[in-house]
């Protein structure tokens, strides 16, 4: 009863939207790509600390006087602006498929 008179209000059921497929498969294809991309983030950033803490490896001379540690700690600048990239052209599809679901919701078609 309550859903109907939210629909005759012209007010938004977020428990009907929620459950369609449209906004499950959303929320999945979200959590397949974030969460992977999060813990590469996260073990590659944590990886300088630990290795220079419990290692002598990045210590080393790569190139000349310049140490691996720094060839490393600029390759998290890298790996930060390539995860940036690709999570805005990622989210281009995102955002696609959230109109969909507002489009779907505003039709009354919540499948």
């Amino acid at each position: 009863m309550l859903a109907e008179r939210e629909k005759k209000e012209g007010q938004t059921d977020y428990s009907a939207i929620a459950s369609s497929p449209s906004f499950q498969n959303l929320i999945r294809q979200k959590k397949n790509f974030l969460l992977p991309m999060s813990i590469f983030f996260l073990v590659f950033y944590f990886t300088l600390p630990i290795m220079t803490s419990y290692s002598t490896f990045l210590n080393k001379n790569a190139i000349g006087d310049i140490s691996w540690a720094w060839i490393f700690a600029f390759a998290q600048f890298v790996m930060t602006w390539v995860l940036c990239i690709l999570y805005s052209r990622k989210a281009v599809k995102f955002d696609q498929i959230a109109a969909h679901v507002i489009t779907q919701s505003e039709k009354g078609k919540t499948k």
